[in-house]
C-alpha cells in the first residue's frame, strides 16, 4: 500500500506552530496574559518547530525530510519537558528568573531583538493562568505532542 505524501503533514504542522504563536501574542497584547520565561521559550520553540516543518514541505529531499522529522519530534519532546517544568516547578516557585529558559532566550538575544513576542513580562507564578479550563502550559503541552506525533507519521511517508 503506497502512502500519501507527507507534505500535507509538515504544512499542517507549520501552521499549527505559528498559529501558537500568534494565538500566544493574542492573548497577551488583548486580554492581558503576559508570558513568563517558560511561555517565552515554549514560542521559541513553536516557531523553530514551525520553520523545520516548512523546510520539510518545500525541500522534496528524503534526508531532508527526514532530519527535519526528528527534530520535530525532539523540538516537541522538549515543548513537552518545558510545559510540564512550567507547571509543576516554575509556577509553584516566587520567582523563575535567571532558569534555563532565560538563559536559552537570553542567549538568542531575542528578548532585545523582538520584544513584542519574546520579552518577559511576568513571573511564572504570576503567568499561572487558565483557559476554558485547562492551564495554558497543558494546552501547549498538547500542541508539542500533536506535532511530534504528526512529525513521526510524516516520517513514515518519507519515499
Amino acid at each position: 500500500m503506497k502512502l500519501p505524501s507527507a507534505r500535507p503533514l509538515y504544512l499542517l504542522i507549520a501552521i499549527a506552530a505559528f498559529a501558537a504563536v500568534g494565538f500566544a501574542v493574542f492573548t497577551q497584547y488583548h486580554w492581558n496574559m503576559q508570558p513568563c520565561p517558560w511561555c517565552v521559550l515554549q514560542r521559541l520553540l513553536f516557531l523553530v518547530i514551525g520553520a523545520l516543518a516548512l523546510v520539510a514541505a518545500l525541500v522534496d529531499v528524503a534526508p531532508v525530510r527526514k532530519a527535519a522529522s526528528g527534530l520535530v519530534a525532539l523540538l516537541g519532546a522538549g515543548g513537552i519537558a518545558s510545559a510540564l517544568w512550567q507547571h509543576f516547578v516554575a509556577a509553584r516557585s516566587p520567582s523563575c528568573n535567571m532558569t534555563l529558559a532565560d538563559h536559552i532566550v537570553g542567549f538568542f538575544k531575542l528578548d532585545t531583538t523582538f520584544p513584542a513576542v519574546f520579552e518577559v513580562r511576568a513571573n511564572c507564578s504570576d503567568a499561572a493562568t487558565q483557559l476554558l479550563g485547562l492551564s495554558y502550559e497543558f494546552w501547549s503541552l498538547a500542541l508539542f505532542a500533536a506535532l511530534a506525533v504528526t512529525a513521526l507519521l510524516a516520517l513514515r511517508r518519507i519515499r
